[in-house]
């Protein structure tokens, strides 16, 4: 191989492996470029996670606050309510007079018991009733006149109260929830409510007029009366049809069998004249 051969495959070579090395040079930059984009979009996504995860956190922690909130507003509740409460020194008793019937618009009436175990007084303030809804009894339906009382129970003794209320006529045939309440207080003034009474009961609707059977009995009533009247009056009739007509007597023409002696003269003379007319 001469020196001309040489120089020209020398040429041939370099022109050759320029392209190649350019073309590794430019795959290096993309590829670090493609890099740089990922950990860029890797970035961006753990920023997009990181904050849905604190607004999840966030919403939990709200729930968890409204939770924590409503439960305190319960116990408060429970607590305002728990503040009325009985007397454990005191002991009521309940007795409805027509047992548990409860017909609308009709008067139901019952006695309260109070016995006072107790060292001190009570005072018996008052007593109420009335009807709530079945399945919150916040609900007042009907509420009815607190009696107001002021009784004095002493230590040891016994007062009983009668209390009676009319469920309104619409109630009649439903289910309602009776609350009775009794308030009294101490002789230092604590007040105490005693719920008597806190059960639902049925309001039975009124009877009005009368039933079929009733109705019927007094119509047959009726007319066997006004048969045994007609046929007593048929019976007097036929009696009275059959009786004799009753013989009148007549006076007699002939005067030869009748003493006449002790008539005087003028008058036989004055019958004799009106017979002969």
């Amino acid at each position: 191989m001469n020196f001309n051969e040489y120089v020209f495959n020398m040429l041939l070579v370099s022109h050759q492996s320029g392209p190649e090395v350019s073309a590794q040079d430019l795959t290096e930059d993309e590829e670090a470029e493609a890099e740089a984009e990922a950990e860029a979009v890797d970035e961006d996504v753990v920023d997009d996670v990181t904050a849905e995860d604190e607004d999840d956190e966030a919403e939990v922690e709200d729930d968890e606050n409204a939770e924590l909130t409503e439960e305190k507003e319960d116990e408060e509740e429970e607590a305002l309510v728990g503040e009325v409460k009985a007397s454990p020194n005191a002991d009521t008793t309940i007795l409805f007079v027509k047992g548990d019937d409860f017909p609308a618009n009709n008067i139901v009436k019952f006695l309260l018991g109070f016995t006072n175990k107790g060292s001190e007084n009570f005072v018996v303030e008052s007593l109420d009733a009335s009807f709530r809804y079945p399945q919150d009894y916040q609900f007042y339906i009907q509420n009815f006149t607190a009696l107001q009382l002021g009784t004095v129970v002493p230590s040891g003794r016994q007062a009983t109260f009668e209390y009676s209320f009319i469920p309104a006529e619409p109630m009649g045939g439903r289910p309602f929830g009776l609350v009775i309440n009794l308030n009294y207080k101490d002789s230092n003034g604590i007040v105490f409510q005693d719920a008597v009474f806190n059960q639902t009961v049925t309001i039975t609707e009124r009877e009005d007029g009368l039933d079929g059977e009733t109705i019927f009995m007094y119509v047959f009533l009726s007319g066997l009366g006004l048969l045994v009247v007609v046929g007593l009056h048929q019976l007097l009739e036929s009696r009275k049809r059959r009786r004799p007509a009753p013989k009148v007597e007549m006076g007699t023409s002939s005067h030869n069998d009748v003493d006449l002696s002790w008539i005087p003269q003028e008058t036989l003379n004055q019958i004799s004249t009106y017979e002969s007319k």
